[in-house]
């Protein structure tokens, strides 16, 4: 079964007008034992042979979907046209299965017919319904395929038994003599055997008509046979298209991986730049709070510059003093700059007069020391005398 994950969009949502009609199908399958059991309308899907995946819309509009049973064959169909053309002619088996993938969306694989339908409905209740009686009508096929096997069994059965039968009804025959003999003789034994001879005959007609619905049966599989081995021969021509395709696919993805690639280079750049700029509002915050900080101080400015007039008048006062104090330390500096020359002055005396102090004394050591030796003369004078 083909997973979709949404359906596609129907011919009504693209603007198309409905239209198309299958009364000319329809009165071909009434014509061929076949009556319409089930009827509605809907867009009509199927499988793209060649991806498996994308839908391929099978018809312009809404067209009518319906369900036959035919009584000759005993089987159900799903059949729809869309103008002269047969779009869906499915017959059910009891291994189908119909899926809804979306609320207005169903689907449902054929492998005879080697495709995958989808029907859009333009209501989820309709699509509900067209889900149930295809429940039922796969029941139905499987409840036919049950009793056409029991028949064929039975109808077996018979012929054994008529294999058996038949010796025996021989050597009566022969036993019992002629046919008028018989008749004369008849009995519960003759009309037994009429009984069992018109069952025989019955069942026999039974298989012929089983064995003609086989036949036709066996007929619409070598068909189906032929057409898969048209599909495989179409698909092995196609294999060469394919390989160019994924070579094709294959250069784009490299070229896309380059687009990728450059896009995660300049996704780094803007993330970088993201930071950057970051950075810079966090900056412009600081210099909004300095900002608003430096107003602060112009406005304490503003303040203090009320009261600069007296401060200038005090300044000026202090000026004044400061002139007066200038001249004053002018006045001490000059009587200062006297002193220091009297200082050095008298200093030059003090050494002069150190200088002849200790000329003096010099001098005067001289006189001590002559009057000294005077004196020790003087003693040996007296000593003498």
């Amino acid at each position: 079964m083909c997973e979709v994950g949404t359906r596609p969009p129907l011919a009504a949502e693209r603007g198309e007008p409905p239209g198309g009609a299958a009364a000319a199908a329809a009165e071909r399958c009434r014509d061929m034992g076949e009556q319409p059991i089930f009827t509605t309308r809907a867009h009509v899907f199927q499988i793209d042979p060649s991806t498996k995946k994308n839908w391929v819309p099978a018809s312009k509009q809404a067209v009518t979907v319906s369900y036959f049973y035919d009584s000759t064959r005993n089987s159900y169909r799903i059949i729809s046209v869309d103008g002269a053309k047969v779009i869906i002619n499915s017959t059910i088996t009891p291994n189908m299965t119909f899926t809804k993938t979306s609320q207005k969306f169903g689907q449902w694989a054929d492998s005879r017919a080697n495709t995958v339908f989808g029907l859009g409905f333009p209501s989820e209740q309709q699509l509900t319904k067209f889900a149930e009686k295809f429940q039922e009508v796969k029941e139905a096929a499987k409840l036919a395929r049950d009793r056409s096997q029991e028949k064929i069994e039975t109808s077996s059965n018979h012929s054994q038994e008529s294999g058996r039968e038949t010796p025996s009804s021989t050597r009566a025959s022969s036993v019992n003599g002629t046919d008028d003999e018989k008749a004369s003789h008849g009995g519960p034994a003759e009309a037994h055997l009429k009984s069992e001879n018109d069952k025989l005959k019955f069942a026999l007609a039974q298989s012929s008509s089983n064995v003609k619905k086989w036949e036709t049966e066996l007929q619409s599989l070598r068909e189906s046979n032929a057409r898969l081995s048209t599909a495989l021969q179409e698909s092995a021509a196609s294999i060469e298209h394919w390989k160019k395709q994924f070579s094709a696919c294959k250069e784009e993805n490299d070229q896309l991986r380059g687009k990728i690639e450059e896009l995660e280079e300049q996704c780094n750049e803007i993330n970088k730049e993201k930071e950057r700029n970051a950075q810079l509002s966090r900056r412009l915050q600081e210099l909004e709070t300095e900002l608003q900080d430096k107003e602060l101080e112009l406005e304490e400015l503003r303040k203090q510059g009320e009261i600069i007039p007296e401060l200038m008048s005090e300044c000026e006062s202090v000026s004044e003093q400061l002139q007066a104090a200038e001249k004053k330390n002018k006045d001490l500096e000059e009587k200062v700059r006297t002193l220091r020359t009297e200082v050095e002055e008298n200093k030059h005396r003090q050494t002069n007069l150190k200088t002849e102090l200790k000329n003096f004394l010099d001098v005067l050591d001289g006189k001590i020391d002559e009057l000294h030796d005077f004196r020790q003369g003087l003693s040996k004078l007296g000593v003498d005398n």
